[in-house]
């Protein structure tokens, strides 16, 4: 199996070390890259890039988030020019969240777009990733379109896609199944998510349409709050550990973990893959 893991940018000195310990952990299992995620609007711009410089200086490769927010095809090349002087060979290449009252996201509208401009501007020089949706894209219009979607981001240059978190295998294996059934050969890669704390979890999951399937959100409201952490994420352990060997007996041969920058309930899940 082959792994990546993904962190967003620590705001504190304490959170940089926290970090900085946490990849070196994870680091043991000699993942492909560490992704390091882009704020909506640029928010993160410069954290971003030095979280990115941080790891990539400690011998591990780095791949930066690129969002089409706010973003103009002048300030997109700088940047991209300033992570090729750091040595970064890898992109994910998003559309991003649109923060609230923000009527235009920039000169690119949609991540196919931005893919292309970068394949335009610097060829072959990045491999990009791009984000796919088992369960639907939240803003799509219908299945289809979110499939029609994700297809001109793969024309438009992609190498790889990225899931959004699920926790139901049979989603991603029809996802699959119609890219493939569309003419997508690219790997579509899992994401998977830990889970450690309901709230945050319910959160995550209604801003983004990955679906908490409702055995599964009864069990951990119930055990939201008070004594019960360490069952919650006894349970959480149990779940996503099995999602990852459906994935892994349906053939999956990589994962990605958004590990919300914490090494340990990552780490217990792939020690339990073995």
């Amino acid at each position: 199996m082959k792994y990546s893991f993904e962190f967003f940018p620590p705001r504190t000195d304490k959170g940089r070390d926290n970090l900085r310990q946490t990849w070196r952990e994870l680091a043991a299992f000699d993942p492909e890259y560490f992704s390091v995620t882009f704020g909506a609007g640029g928010s993160t711009l410069e954290g971003t890039f030095d979280t990115v410089k941080a790891i990539s200086e400690d011998g591990h490769n780095a791949t930066p988030h690129i969002s089409c927010i706010s973003a103009t095809r002048e300030g997109v090349n700088t940047l991209l020019q300033r992570y090729r002087d750091i040595g970064v060979k890898r992109l994910v290449v998003l559309r991003g969240d649109i923060p609230s009252g923000m009527h235009s996201p920039g000169e690119f509208r949609y991540a196919n777009e931005l893919v292309s401009f970068i394949r335009a501007e610097h060829g072959a020089h990045f491999h990009i990733s791009v984000a796919g949706y088992p369960e639907v894209h939240p803003q799509a219009r219908s299945a289809q379109a979110d499939l029609d979607n994700f297809v001109r981001k793969v024309e438009a240059g992609a190498d790889v896609a990225i899931t959004q978190y699920f926790f139901n295998a049979d989603g991603y294996f029809d996802f699959v199944e119609r890219a493939r059934a569309a003419g997508v050969r690219i790997p579509i890669v899992p994401g998977i998510m830990p889970i450690t704390n309901y709230a945050q979890l319910a959160r995550f999951s209604d801003a983004c349409g990955a679906e908490i399937p409702r055995w599964l959100r009864q069990q951990l409201a119930a055990l939201d709050g008070g004594d019960n952490t360490d069952a919650l994420i006894e349970l959480g352990h149990a779940v996503t550990t099995r999602l990852c060997q459906q994935l892994r007996s349906g053939g999956v041969d990589e994962l990605h973990f958004y590990s919300l920058n914490k090494a340990e309930p990552t780490v217990r899940i792939l020690n339990a893959l073995g």
